[in-house]
C-alpha cells in the first residue's frame, strides 16, 4: 500500500465524516485484488447529502492535486462510485448500501480503522 493510498483515504474518510456520512467503512482489499488497495464505503440518508459528500470529497482530494480518474453513476442515484486508482470510494443512498452489502461481498478484505492509517 502506497503512502498516496493512505492519504487518499484519510483525507477521503474526514470528508465524509464533515458531512456526517453513516457507518464509513475502509477495507484493504490489497491482498485480494487488483482493482484497488482500499474501498472506502458510506451512505448517506438523502440524495443531497449523498451529493453533498461527492461533492466534498472531491474538492478535498482537489486540494492536493488529486483527482478522480473516473466517477460513476448518476449524482441523484444511490450509489457513486469515485475511482482514485489505489482508492476506490463507494457512496451510497442507505438502502442502495444494503441492496449491494459490498462489506458482504468483499468481506475477505482487512477491516481498517481510520486512526491506523
Amino acid at each position: 500500500m502506497t503512502d498516496r493510498a493512505k492519504e487518499i483515504v484519510k483525507i477521503a474518510y474526514k470528508a465524509l465524516d464533515d458531512k456526517k456520512a453513516e457507518d464509513i467503512k475502509i477495507i484493504d482489499i490489497s491482498d485480494i485484488s487488483v482493482i484497488a488497495d482500499y474501498f472506502v464505503i458510506a451512505n448517506g440518508t438523502n440524495s443531497s447529502q449523498v451529493e453533498a459528500m461527492v461533492d466534498q470529497v472531491t474538492e478535498e482530494l482537489a486540494k492536493i492535486k488529486i483527482h478522480p480518474e473516473r466517477v460513476e453513476g448518476i449524482r441523484s442515484s444511490g450509489w457513486i462510485l469515485m475511482d482514485f486508482n489505489d482508492v476506490v470510494i463507494h457512496i451510497f443512498s442507505r438502502e442502495d448500501r444494503l441492496f449491494y452489502d459490498l462489506e458482504r461481498i468483499w468481506r475477505d478484505g482487512k477491516a481498517v480503522a481510520p486512526e491506523s492509517l
